[in-house]
């Protein structure tokens, strides 16, 4: 299983990317979210970034607990 997928910036219009993502479907992402210096063609990818997730979760969990204890 792979933690990322490719897309390719077909172009920019009104603000937003439009996106082909690799099963070809199109997609508009607000073109804030793409990285600044992106141009039409350019691949991007889209990852999971899965060490960044478990620290989230545990800081979280860590917040909850100490709010259980209150």
């Amino acid at each position: 299983m792979m933690d990322f997928m490719r897309a390719v910036i077909d172009r920019f219009e009104n603000g937003f990317a439009i996106l082909e993502l690799e099963n070809g479907k199109m997609v508009n992402v607000p073109a804030e979210l793409i990285p600044q210096g992106a141009r039409e063609g350019d691949v991007i990818l889209i990852e999971i970034d899965r060490e960044e997730t478990k620290k989230r979760q545990k800081r979280i969990n860590d917040l909850f607990e100490k709010l259980k204890e209150s």
